[in-house]
């Protein structure tokens, strides 16, 4: 790792923490981060030339796996007509209507940049076409880092006081009210006490404490609240959508949001976002209606390429099948070596998202994450990746399996697990 060491120092001197996302740092782990040279399917190399098996995959997008060729060729094809026009192109409609053909109910989507942008659009959107300004998060999730959803954050944030942030003004937080992941009763309860709620904004499947699945109840509770106390109902499916199943959590769990947040793998590893909705809610947009929002680079054709030939290839309902019976391989794995070595730990599984939680047997809310041992994680980060297994360097957030990993990388992680978890034991 010389030269990951090296270019860690020179960062530190150029960028805030030697990182452009705070999580790269490894401060949750311990340790040096890796810096990254290139990918391919399954795997990662570092500038040492060390290569990984990576259940990172830049935290979700790529699901076919690094360097899909068909995301490639189209990507360089669209940069011979050049990188940015700030107008309006065809691959935009062309996306855009793949999206909503993937999700019955969904009428028009926004294309935006990033996640963060998305959801601050949506919230706003909500805002305006309910005239109500209070908005319902849950302790835990992660929406992005804009002022009004970084209290009691997941993610990286949950390392952090709060809100999860200085420079978030006390006017901005008092405006989101926090709610218990999978407790529809403590979203009630806040419904009969604010009458200017605009919005529930949740992640179907909390991706960012681990992985946290929905109560099977849950997320309808969620819907005839929104639709009882007039309040819109958002899915935020930066993580969910369009790897859960074709149509992302809106056609997992049969529950149809108001408005639904998309980042990630629709632009199949190119920076990235959209919302959507019903119609009559989408053209409160500028143009069409009063709430305001812009992108200069908003559509851009090379994103726009690399998403189009993404969910294209995931028309391919095989994808699916593959990634999700590995991620059901990984757990019984996980949860056989829990039982044999008799280490306090739980593992959660939806789909292909899988998360191992040391010092803890149960993960159903925010209440229990706080049982983790984040110590032993980091201790079991470190040497599973001295022993060429890249994971999330922090304890709340999940493994992403792709299209590209085999029963092959399956059994190599979980006979390294195993090493690894002698270690531990003893």
């Amino acid at each position: 790792m010389e030269k990951s060491i090296d270019l860690f120092e020179k960062a530190k001197r150029v960028i805030p923490g030697g990182v452009n996302s705070p999580v790269r740092a490894f401060n949750a782990v311990g340790g040096n981060p890796l810096f990254i040279k290139k990918a391919d399917g399954a795997y990662i190399f570092d500038a040492d030339d060390n290569s990984y098996i990576d259940y990172v995959s830049s935290w979700g997008p790529m699901i076919l796996g690094h360097n899909n060729q068909q995301v490639r060729e189209a990507v360089i094809s669209a940069t011979n007509n050049g990188l940015s026009f700030g107008a309006s192109t065809e691959t935009e409609v062309i996306l855009a209507e793949k999206i909503i053909s993937f999700v019955p109910g969904l009428e028009m989507v926004r294309m935006v940049n990033s996640g963060t942008e998305a959801v601050m659009s949506a919230l706003r959107l909500a805002r305006g076409f309910t005239k109500k300004q209070k908005i319902i998060k849950f302790e835990g999730c992660y929406h992005g880092h804009s002022d009004s959803m970084l209290v009691k954050a997941g993610s990286g944030a949950l390392t952090l006081g709060e809100p999860s942030s200085l420079g978030v003004q006390n006017s901005v937080a008092n405006d989101t009210l926090i709610a218990n992941y999978n407790d529809a009763n403590s979203v009630e309860d806040l419904l009969k006490k604010y009458d200017d709620i605009a919005c529930i904004i949740v992640e179907p499947v909390a991706a960012n404490m681990g992985v946290v699945s929905p109560n099977p109840e849950f997320l309808k509770s969620l819907r005839d609240l929104c639709t009882q106390y007039g309040a819109l109902l958002i899915f935020d499916e930066v993580i969910t959508g369009f790897r859960l199943s074709k149509g992302g959590a809106w056609k997992y769990y049969k529950i149809a949001p108001d408005l639904v947040v998309y980042g990630k793998i629709i632009g199949g590893g190119i920076p990235v976002g959209a919302y959507g909705g019903r119609k009559e809610i989408m053209e409160n947009v500028a143009p069409c209606g009063a709430v305001y929002q812009a992108g200069t680079l908003s559509g851009n054709p090379i994103a726009m390429a690399a998403g189009i030939a993404q969910l294209n290839q995931l028309e391919n309902l095989e994808v699916y099948k593959h990634i999700n019976k590995l991620g059901e391989d990984l757990e019984i794995g996980f949860s056989d070596l829990i039982k044999s070595y008799s280490i306090p730990a739980a593992v959660n599984r939806v789909g292909s998202l899988v998360c191992l939680f040391f010092g803890t047997l149960k993960v159903n809310c925010y209440e229990d994450i706080k049982n983790a041992d984040t110590t032993t994680y980091g201790k079991y980060f470190r040497e599973m990746l001295q022993r060429g297994i890249y994971l999330a360097p922090a304890q709340f957030e999940a493994m992403f399996i792709s299209y590209s990993h085999t029963t092959k990388e399956i059994d190599q992680t979980l006979n390294v697990a195993e090493s690894v978890f002698k270690t531990l034991k003893n």
